[in-house]
């Protein structure tokens, strides 16, 4: 889909007829510097309808995730700045099925992953739009060319930007939350605008076909009037852009439906290799990362558990002594990796409620690490997270000791919650008491 090695140019003076009244200068501007025979409204529509569904279910998978974390819980589960109405509040997220957010995060990674042909197609058949002449026509059409610019930008920061987070490759500055979230919202207004204005050309364009695409009577602004020789149909430039998706599904899709095609999960995080036994399955920070001391989780650790005005100071021995239950429950991140469901083995959080006399009517609950510092060290889980009977203290996993990396002594497994929730090195519980 390459343009021709040297543009037709009328080599004409840049002032005459044309639309406003002047010629276009020499360069980009001008229709014929784009030669490629591929672009035209059909192309252009047929990949713009790919996107419009595809972009719609990421939308809505994001929206879940940020539902996820319980934003109106605590400052500490979601520390974005100056939110106001952006960050409305959808709902306490359940925990039932168990697995609902390993399938929504899944889909949204999983899906802009895929959709990275699609758009990089789409930005290249529309690239003749961005040097339209002149730049601006009228107010409507000022409004379009600017909610245009902000949809390119949006769309290419945020794919960026969670592709980065995928592989844990923190470059640009700030928070990632934050700004997936803040450039989350600016593409979203720029992509209902530009909705507004092109879906019914779309349908149409889609309708009609490609057959009917003739330079002189184009008013899209994408069909060239000086075409290469084309190398390839049309029909043959989308089953290459489906190819290219097909083979990012093949390469993504396995970190989340885990089994055996975790194997072909190729774009997974690496470099962090649990290894083999009980508790060789993904992990995303390490002690050492976090500064875990020897000192935090040895033989000195101790866990608080305070509610109610009262408290109650475990050591290690003696919370192994008190009742233990099991669920088999995944962990699942916002990076879109989930493992399969791990055997976990500890105390539920009602019992440890009960040592402060909260069991009957368990509150939320703050938990907090001996990790010094950085996002979710500390979270706050709702009631119903905390009353559910497979939210555990857990200190084993598939029958072996927590390890290091996995939180020992002790960390918190609940139901459907993110990753970054199922906090490690726990030292700390405080039912009911503010965050």
């Amino acid at each position: 889909m390459r343009e021709a090695d040297k543009p037709v140019d009328s080599g004409g003076p840049t002032a005459g007829p044309g639309p406003g009244g002047d010629r276009p200068p020499p360069g980009p501007a001008r229709p014929e510097f784009w030669r490629s025979p591929l672009r035209g409204p059909w192309l252009t529509a047929v990949l713009g309808l790919v996107l419009l569904g595809g972009v719609v279910v990421m939308f809505v998978t994001g929206l879940l995730s940020y539902a996820a974390y319980d934003p109106d819980l605590a400052r500490l589960n979601d520390q974005t700045p100056d939110k106001g109405l952006l960050g409305f509040y959808l709902f306490d997220w359940p925990t039932s099925p168990y697995w609902l957010y390993r399938l929504t995060q899944g889909v949204h990674v999983t899906l802009g992953i895929v959709l990275v042909p699609v758009l990089l197609a789409k930005l290249w058949s529309v690239i003749p739009k961005l040097f339209a002449w002149p730049p601006v026509r009228s107010a409507g059409q000022a409004l379009e060319r600017v909610s245009l610019l902000l949809l390119v930008g949006g769309v290419i920061f945020e794919f960026v930007t969670g592709i980065l987070n995928i592989q844990l490759y923190y470059v640009f500055p700030g928070s990632f939350y934050t700004l997936h979230f803040y450039g989350a919202w600016v593409f979203a207004g720029a992509f209902v605008v530009h909705v507004a204005f092109r879906l019914g050309r779309a349908l149409r364009a889609v309708r009609t076909g490609p057959a009917g695409e003739h330079a002189a009577s184009d008013d899209s602004g994408l069909v060239t009037p000086a075409p290469a020789p084309p190398t390839v149909s049309r029909r043959g430039a989308l089953g290459m852009v489906g190819a290219g998706s097909a083979a990012l599904l093949v390469v993504t899709v396995g970190q989340s439906v885990g089994g055996p095609l975790r194997t072909t999960a190729l774009l997974a995080p690496h470099g962090q290799d649990p290894g083999p036994g009980e508790n060789g399955f993904q992990i995303n920070k390490t002690a050492a990362a976090v500064g875990i001391r020897d000192a935090d989780i040895g033989p000195h650790w101790r866990l608080t558990v305070r509610g109610g005005g009262r408290q109650a100071v475990l050591t290690y021995d003696e919370l192994l002594a008190l009742p233990r239950h099991r669920a088999a429950l995944p962990i699942a991140c916002v990076e879109g990796w989930s493992t399969d469901d791990q055997l976990w083995s500890g105390v539920r959080l009602t019992d440890l409620a009960g040592l402060v006399g909260l069991r009957e009517h368990t509150p939320h609950v703050l938990v907090e690490s001996v990790q010094r510092g950085g996002p979710f060290s500390s979270v706050v889980l709702a009631a119903a997270q905390a009353r559910d009977d497979r939210s555990l203290l857990a200190v084993r996993v598939n029958g072996g000791v927590l390890s290091r990396d996995h939180g020992y002594p002790a960390r918190i497994i609940v139901p459907g919650a993110p990753g970054v929730h199922n906090t490690k090195w726990v030292t700390r519980l405080s039912f009911g008491e503010p965050a």
